[in-house]
């Protein structure tokens, strides 16, 4: 099922690339920015992840906290987040849960892979209520930054 603004955000429990568990319901209270992303270490997704990085004062700024998430193993995503110096948490959905309560996975990827998350941007309000939605087809585009952060700045007022 599509999400849609106004809709609660379901709810999930995935592992960060720390082994810590994130449960989304135990973070109300707090604006949340969730990043759906293909792959690691692919060359859109690391360009992605570390300009979000490299502008993370620019989220902080308007107290959202931020998770990027992918069907990677969490030892990949360790890996990544390592590599990459990434400032964010990195939240493994290897079995595909959270993407499918998303609706954002592929049926079919590239070089025929099935299951892979479409690279996607969710912002939830701190009553756990969907203020942003973008469901990306093409994983070589990307979200509308400028509009996540106007949305986010907004939930601040």
């Amino acid at each position: 099922m599509k999400i849609t603004v106004g809709q609660p955000a379901p709810d999930f429990s995935l592992y960060d690339s720390d082994k810590n568990k994130v449960t989304l319901s135990e973070l109300r209270g707090q604006n949340i920015l969730l990043l759906f992303f293909p792959a690691a270490f692919s060359g859109t997704c690391t360009a992605e992840l570390c300009s979000l990085r490299d502008n993370i004062s620019a989220y902080n700024h308007v107290n959202a906290k931020v998770f990027a998430i992918s069907v990677d193993m969490l030892y990949t995503l360790a890996k990544f987040k390592e590599d990459q110096r990434l400032n964010f948490s990195l939240l493994s959905d290897f079995n595909k849960d959270a993407s499918t309560a998303y609706d954002c996975l592929y049926d079919t990827f590239s070089y025929g892979m099935k299951g892979v998350s479409k690279r996607s941007a969710f912002v939830i309000d701190k009553a756990g209520i969907i203020q942003y939605a973008e469901v990306l087809e093409k994983a070589g585009d990307l979200p509308n930054f400028q509009i996540i952060q106007q949305t986010l700045g907004l939930l601040n007022n």
